[in-house]
């Protein structure tokens, strides 16, 4: 029953272009499979250059027309897209399930989350003020308003196949341009199925369009290429983005980069270690680990080290593994065989460096890219987890006791995207932060992400944000125009 209602032509399989579905102009296709069992789902047509053409082709005819309706006509359309998503959110968090593994908690809350843009970016729509000055020196009048920007080309990750997308393609519409989508190749299930919802809240056709494709780097490439894009949106590694950023300065596009974390989460003697761990588990566990928020490299002060411990050793070995379809499972697999095998690589790397296994630790057996919540104790800093983000449900744990040498730590990395701080004293808490070399900072809470919070990082974490005011001003151009009168 869970799955039965992406049977019967429900589950959409072929590329999205101009509001029709379509075979790829190769006849190529690819197979989506579950990591819960490994079995195949389905199988999904595959995009080429043709078809980045055709969706270019569509995009550009729809702009015009959207990008001149009134904002609050934009945000209407918007905010039934949210008033329907919240309607089908046990649809869409089976099909979630069904090709990314996680359990129905976690997929109800991304459901939930992913339809959350609409609403908020439907709010912004209106918002998007200009201003009238009186220059000082010259006397003329200083016009600002902002334009939407043009075509873009949105490149989504696979470990959150709804709201990755969602939190793109919400306040492009917002702004005024038109998108064309390539989404992961292990989770397009859930982006195609979203654009009969796209429909019927109203969105034209051509507005928005969706190639999956296991040719991703000529696909993208292409596109960036094309004098029509403006706007280049990504959520994925480093190592990519990097890639992206080199295409993007041929045609000096926008980019929106969210790329690579290695979060630390900083527990002080001071914290009340129940919320602590509450706070860890939420950003370790959420999505398995498999996000890059995660918290990644756990600093402990020495007086409260052994209870903290104990206590998310404990949390962690509560949690039911298994298929995420089944009642009661509170961890599903991980997306595929390769990112299971890197993480247990990364703990028999700690392991063998002098970490000790206080939890989990060992890949089981079967069917399935399953690997247990572990917890890693006295993990040295030559450990190859330290300096890199695991994606996978392990915490790594060290000691400190300065203030000055955690922080000089948690900064020791070419990532800026989220870190996480825990104390009782309100004030050493947020100096902290301030010294913490990092877009984003959980004060007392392990979850950040909110629509209405700008999302991003510095250093290699990425360029621009997401979510909040300045997530549709990504999206847009600001036109100054001097008059007098």
């Amino acid at each position: 029953m869970y799955d039965a209602i992406w049977t019967e032509n429900r589950l959409r399989t072929d590329l999205y272009i101009d509001g029709a579905w379509r075979g790829g102009a190769g006849g190529d296709r690819f197979d989506i499979v579950n990591p819960a069992d490994e079995t195949t789902i389905a199988s999904v047509a595959s995009a080429e250059i043709a078809d980045a053409d055709a969706a270019l082709d569509a995009a550009q005819a729809a702009f015009a027309d959207w990008a001149g309706r009134s904002p609050r006509d934009r945000s209407e359309v918007l905010r039934r897209a949210w008033e329907l998503m919240i309607a089908r959110q046990e649809d869409f968090a089976r099909l979630i399930t069904l090709e990314n593994g996680k359990a129905r908690a976690d997929a109800m809350g991304e459901a939930a989350y992913a339809a959350e843009f609409f609403r908020w970016f439907a709010e912004e729509a209106v918002r998007a003020n200009g201003m009238i000055a009186h220059a000082h020196a010259s006397g003329a009048r200083i016009v600002v308003q902002h334009k939407p920007a043009g075509i873009a080309v949105l490149v989504t990750p696979w470990n959150y196949p709804a709201a990755m997308g969602t939190r793109k393609i919400a306040p492009a519409l917002a702004a005024g341009c038109p998108v064309i989508i390539k989404p992961a190749s292990e989770t397009p299930l859930t982006m195609l199925a979203l654009m009969p919802l796209l429909e019927e809240a109203g969105v034209p056709r051509g507005l928005v369009n969706v190639l999956p494709s296991r040719r991703t780097g000529a696909l993208v490439d292409h596109l960036l290429h094309d004098p029509r894009v403006r706007v280049v949106s990504f959520t994925g590694s480093t190592g990519v983005g990097r890639k992206l950023l080199h295409s993007a300065a041929d045609q000096v596009l926008k980019p929106a980069m969210e790329l690579g974390g290695n979060a630390p989460l900083i527990v002080f003697d001071d914290a009340d270690l129940d919320l602590a761990v509450q706070g860890a588990m939420q950003a370790k566990m959420r999505n398995l680990g498999e996000a890059c928020t995660a918290a990644n490299r756990f600093y402990i002060h020495d007086a409260v080290h052994d209870a903290f411990v104990d206590k998310l050793a404990a949390a962690m070995s509560a949690l039911r593994m298994g298929d995420g379809r089944e009642d009661g499972v509170d961890v599903g697999p991980l997306v595929n065989a390769d990112t299971r095998d890197k993480v247990a690589a990364f703990v028999e790397d700690a392991v063998a460096k002098g970490a000790r296994v206080v939890c989990g630790g060992d890949r089981p057996a079967g069917r399935g890219f399953f690997y247990p919540p572990t917890v890693l104790a006295d993990v040295p800093e030559t450990a190859d987890c330290v300096g890199d983000e695991i994606f996978g449900p392990v915490a790594a744990i060290q000691r400190f006791t300065e203030t000055d040498d955690v922080v000089r730590r948690a900064n020791d990395t070419e990532y800026g995207l989220v870190a996480y701080v825990f104390s009782g004293d309100f004030k050493r808490a947020l100096q902290v932060c301030e010294r913490l070399d990092y877009g984003m900072v959980g004060l007392n809470r392990g979850l950040v992400s909110d629509p209405a919070a700008p999302f991003g990082g510095t250093k290699q974490s990425g360029l621009g944000r997401e979510g909040g005011h300045e997530g549709m001003l990504e999206f847009m151009e600001t036109q100054y125009i001097s008059a007098e009168w």
